[in-house]
């Protein structure tokens, strides 16, 4: 049942509905809530855009959904992307001849985990106005079959059971061991919200009171000295720190492989991949590149779409001297002509994010075999063209969001293999100069972050030296 608002403003809609015997206003209704998930997933699986992007757009355009509409809709379609595999596994077993897709998906969660009945999925698919259409025989069957069955069942494989490709369970188990399933448990829970404090206008100390004062609750973090992570669900982007630019949202991890980079004030340093932006604007803060110190930190990317979106995040950070520039994919002769010269190269290169699942659960079922050989290509690319500039004595730091040895370990001996005039340096050791305080535990040279292990997104680094 819905009225209007205004009679003048037929436009704008509140639902009704009763909770617990009581009236609410502002609120859709359960089946409504139904019905927008599944037109989430559908849209979700059909494109490449990331999953929060679809899901702000989205209710930007339903102005009537209120916040509990909001949340209650985008926990139940995450926790749905987070089970797809499982939800999968169960739809394709009962044999009711369904095939998995957002409306059967979206049936098997509320039978395996909401628990719902037969007579409750009646009332939410219904096919009133703004619920879903009616069960489908082959559905109302799939609901019947699965009604009373676990989501996790002990004839699931590991990779169904843990969410995984079933094509990466050996790299995975190469890389973790017995530690395999604690790992990718923590690659399927819901990531916190993590910000860094931007040196260049304001303190640790100096941020998080702004936040306070705006009723904004975060801690410290384990690792990054600059680090606040959110202790609750806030929207940051009307607080006076975020728009007078004192934080950053950039996940703990990230920050680090921004501090490894040894970056320092006078140096000539090269965010060689840029992206959006995150790593050089933690670089600027660490080498005062503002309005009075004229640092010389240069950001590349062979996008200029993401060149030209980084600058109103850099006017805001105060990070006015940064230089950006579009380079080529290949033969760029800016890297001829600066060859040498740079003190430090961080080579943050394109990768399968395997490490960011926390953040997009959908990123699971997408990549494949062959995208995994095209990435590996391009990163011995990147490798080759980014070394190039850097100076004898000068660092080159090769980082991935990834989790896999393909692009990690093995990228970095086969860039060693070709080139002798670099070598890696105990990580500890830059650990120590660039971070301080104790490091990640680790044997190797270089260092991997997980959500298991230290608390956040994927990451590998490692940071080589020119000898000559």
């Amino acid at each position: 049942m819905h009225q209007r608002l205004d009679n003048r403003k037929p436009t704008r809609v509140f639902f009704l509905w009763t909770i617990d015997g009581e009236r609410r206003t502002d609120a859709m209704t359960p089946g409504a809530r139904i019905q927008a998930v599944i037109e989430l997933l559908d849209e979700i699986w059909s494109t490449e855009v990331p999953s929060d992007t679809i899901v702000s757009a989205y209710f930007r355009k339903r102005r009537y959904a209120g916040s509990s509409d909001r949340r209650a809709i985008s926990e139940r379609l995450y926790g749905i992307l987070r089970a797809r595999g499982r939800l999968d596994w169960w739809i394709e077993r009962t044999g009711a001849g369904v095939q998995p897709g957002p409306r059967s998906r979206m049936v098997a969660e509320l039978i395996l985990n909401n628990k719902s009945a037969s007579g409750q999925m009646t009332k939410i698919f219904s096919g009133e106005t703004h619920c879903p259409e009616r069960l489908s025989a082959t559905e109302a069957a799939l609901a019947e079959s699965l009604y009373g069955r676990p989501l996790n069942h002990r004839d699931m494989p590991t990779p169904v059971r843990y969410e995984y490709p079933d094509w990466m369970d050996e790299s995975l188990r190469a890389l973790w061991g017995d530690k395999l399933e604690v790992e990718v448990s923590a690659l399927n829970r819901p990531a916190p919200v993590d910000l860094r404090v931007n040196t260049l206008k304001a303190t640790w100390e100096e941020a998080h009171e702004s936040l306070r004062a705006e009723f904004v609750e975060a801690e410290s973090m384990p690792l990054s000295p600059l680090g606040l992570r959110l202790t609750g669900k806030t929207r940051l982007g009307g607080t006076a720190a975020y728009k007078d630019g004192l934080i950053e949202v950039q996940d703990e991890g990230s920050q680090l492989i921004a501090m490894l980079t040894g970056a320092e004030p006078g140096m000539l340093v090269v965010d060689f991949c840029a992206g959006a932006g995150g790593k050089t604007l933690a670089l600027a803060a660490t080498m005062g590149v503002d309005g009075r110190i004229a640092g010389r930190l240069v950001a590349c990317d062979i996008s200029s779409f993401r060149i030209e979106r980084m600058e109103p995040r850099l006017m805001r950070a105060g990070a006015y001297q940064v230089k950006r520039k579009v380079i080529a994919a290949r033969g760029e002769p800016w890297i001829e002509k600066c060859a040498r010269h740079a003190d430090r190269v961080l080579a943050d290169v394109p990768c399968t994010n395997t490490g960011l699942w926390r953040r997009n659960p959908k990123a699971h079922w997408r990549l494949t075999p062959a995208d995994l050989d095209e990435v590996k290509s391009v990163q011995q690319r990147i490798l080759l063209d980014a070394s190039e500039l850097v100076k004898p004595g000068g660092r080159l730091v090769y980082s991935t969001c990834s989790l896999l040895q393909d692009e990690n370990e093995q990228q970095l001996a086969w860039f060693l293999s070709r080139n002798g005039d670099f070598k890696p340096l105990p990580i500890n050791r830059v650990w120590a100069e660039t971070v301080g305080g104790p490091p990640p535990p680790t044997e190797n040279p270089c260092l991997r972050f997980s959500p298991a292990s230290t608390g956040t997104d994927g990451f590998f680094c490692a940071v080589l030296q020119r000898l000559q």
